[in-house]
């Protein structure tokens, strides 16, 4: 990050940039695609009065389908048209505000990363939801996605789905480990049932690494995208604090401590044991020896699970893969990586925040059942079922992940870490390093924006809304 944009993590993390660069240039003119039901929706925003239709924002095109779906069956039962329509991520809330305040056909309810809710929410672009009590409560989603939907102890989303890192193992070479081990017993004394034993932390996997006997298929036993940040930040995670648990709290900085330096010195060490070179290695190149066979552990994001479904039903994938928590750094040091939530957003301006509210409530909760199937997207809500069981087992690593955070403050703290991690990789000092990136951050921090925040000033608290937009 910061000199080579790589891998669709970085992607992700780059919205919040680009969402920056809004801020100080006037926005350009913004593509909209109408992601309609096949009918003429021009014509129909024409027909339908004001009062008889929402308008919802999207920027992800494989949640066509599944938004496209639950607009006419809301509108089967409820009787309000509901336009998605889809446009381009580039400058997404300044295209927003725009519409908001020009037009007529600006959005009622927007989806967006947890990362923009706090410019969303200072521009009056995110209002308080409804239903609070009812809907946004642990039994139905984890902390962590209730953290990413709050800002300042407030509401103001609705979690969607998720993007979170874990680790994604070759199940056939792991049962053909314990084949060999339960044959072994057998021999000695008889034998006894066993069951696959992944690794809990990564000296178990250099342990693993040292005793298996590893086919000619495989070229490593743990490769991962060493140059992005996405798959990195789970040996720090734990450590260090970017806002607190919401991350929305310009106070609560730490990442200058001796528990993130141990750990960021186990990063290093592994150097010499997977020779990974950080200029040529990508999550695209990682997932392709995954499933070729090459691999046996590394670090994968959601998108894998469907991907590998897909290369085993077109017999491009021979093995059987499994889903598993990433190990700790070793018994002294837990893990915990990173993870972005999708949220359902009401826009400020809109004036059917009843309405949205409940569209919003039907989508990301109500019929989120069938966002997998129609989008590819795991949903943040507990009790969802899979066809896939693996799929499920990706929830325990977003449960204990942290949120990306909201803070505009921080807008180049991503870039700052993964210039971090490449030095330390190639063997800089790892104290100096982490203490430059934290002298650079902290120093960044406008004193004045902070108690402006501390104060509860913004929109919907005061009536007065940060002018970000031109």
């Amino acid at each position: 990050m910061g000199f080579k944009m790589k891998g669709k993590a970085w992607r992700l993390l780059l919205g919040l940039a680009v969402s920056m660069a809004g801020i100080f240039c006037v926005a350009c003119e913004n593509p909209i695609v109408e992601a309609g039901t096949g009918q003429d929706d021009e014509e129909e925003m024409t027909e339908l009065s004001q009062e008889d239709r929402l308008i919802l924002w999207y920027t992800d095109e494989a949640l066509t389908p599944y938004l496209n779906s639950a607009a006419l069956n809301y509108q089967e039962e409820k009787g309000i048209k509901v336009m998605p329509v889809l446009v381009s991520g580039v400058e997404y809330l300044e295209e927003i505000n725009k519409a908001s305040i020009h037009s007529e056909s600006g959005p009622d309810l927007y989806i967006t990363s947890n990362d923009n809710l706090e410019k969303a929410y200072l521009s009056g672009l995110a209002a308080d939801i409804h239903d609070e009590e009812r809907i946004c409560r642990k039994d139905d989603y984890p902390q962590t996605a209730l953290d990413a939907v709050t800002y300042m102890k407030r509401k103001i989303a609705y979690p969607f789905y998720y993007e979170t890192s874990f680790l994604l193992y070759n199940k056939t070479y792991m049962e053909d480990v314990l084949k060999a081990r339960q044959d072994a017993m057998e021999n000695e004394r008889g034998g006894e049932d066993l069951e696959i034993v992944i690794p809990a932390t990564i000296d178990d996997i250099l342990n693993f690494a040292d005793e298996y006997d590893a086919p000619e298929t495989v070229e490593a036993v743990f490769k991962w995208d060493v140059s992005d940040i996405f798959y990195n930040y789970f040996f720090i995670g734990n450590y260090i604090s970017v806002g607190g648990d919401a991350g929305d709290d310009p106070l609560n900085m730490n990442l200058y401590n001796e528990s993130a330096i141990q750990c960021l010195k186990v990063y290093q060490q592994l150097n010499q044991f997977f020779s990974i070179d950080t200029n040529t290695v990508t999550y695209e190149g990682i997932l392709e020896e995954f499933l070729d066979g090459k691999t046996v552990f590394t670090i994968a994001t959601t998108d894998a699970v469907g991907r590998l479904d897909e290369a085993k039903e077109a017999g491009e994938f021979l093995f059987e893969y499994g889903v598993a928590v990433i190990p700790d750094i070793n018994i002294n040091y837990k893990s915990r990586g990173l993870s972005v939530t999708n949220a359902v957003v009401i826009n400020g301006y809109s004036e059917k925040q009843e309405k949205a509210n409940d569209f919003a409530k039907y989508i990301a909760y109500d019929k989120v059942e069938d966002l997998y199937k129609r989008g590819g997207k795991i949903p943040a809500r507990y009790g969802v079922t899979f066809d896939n069981p693996e799929i499920s087992k990706i929830m325990e690593e977003y449960e204990k992940s942290v949120s990306i955070p909201k803070m505009l403050e921080t807008s180049n703290f991503w870039v700052q870490l993964e210039i971090v991690f490449t030095e330390v990789w190639k063997g800089e000092d790892v104290d100096t390093a982490l203490f430059t990136m934290n002298e650079q951050i902290t120093g960044q921090m406008d004193e004045n924006q902070v108690e402006n925040v501390k104060r509860g000033t913004g929109p919907l608290r005061n009536g007065g809304v940060t002018q970000f937009f031109p």
